[in-house]
Parts: structure tokens; C-alpha cells; sequence
């Protein structure tokens, strides 16, 4: 199946803004509620770790969504984490 170059653009775009548009949302409710207590940071790293895996191979193979969805993902993840620390801090006894 042959795919044109307009498609794929549309693709790539819908794909980028559907994937990070969670993101954005947490951030905002994490923001308003100042609690981000549901969030696990062990699946937020192993996320991050995946997105880099991911922009790795965009690189590779020089993909400009790959790329671009990516790096925005691990700048929204790190947000998060950053949040998730500055909001939710381990309480000592």
C-alpha cells in the first residue's frame, strides 16, 4: 500500500498530539490539585526510558515525528516527576 507524503504528515501529527495530550492533562490537574500521590514513579521512569528508546531510533532512522513526539514526552515526563516530587514528598516519620 502506497502511502503519500500528505498522509503520513497527518499521521504522524495526530498520533504526536493523541500521545501527549495525556500528559498536558495530568499537569494541569497536578497543577490545580498540587497532588500528583496517583501518579507512580516507577511507571513515569520506565515511560521515560521507553520515549528515549523510542527518540533513539527516531534518530536512527531520522523520522521527524518519532523525533519531535518523543522529546516532547520526556520534557512532559520530566515535568511530571519534577511536580510529582515538588508536590508529593516522601514523609519521613
Amino acid at each position: 500500500m502506497e502511502v503519500d507524503g500528505i498522509l503520513l504528515t497527518i499521521l504522524g501529527t495526530l498520533a504526536g498530539i493523541l500521545i501527549l495530550s495525556g500528559w498536558v492533562e495530568q499537569i494541569i490537574k497536578g497543577y490545580r490539585t498540587k497532588s500528583l500521590k496517583d501518579v507512580s514513579k516507577y511507571l513515569m521512569i520506565l515511560i521515560s526510558a521507553g520515549a528515549a528508546l523510542w527518540l533513539l531510533y527516531g534518530i536512527i532512522v531520522n523520522d521527524v515525528f518519532i523525533i519531535g513526539t518523543n522529546l516532547a514526552a520526556i520534557v512532559l515526563m520530566i515535568t511530571v516527576l519534577i511536580m510529582k516530587k515538588r508536590y508529593d514528598p516522601i514523609k519521613t516519620i
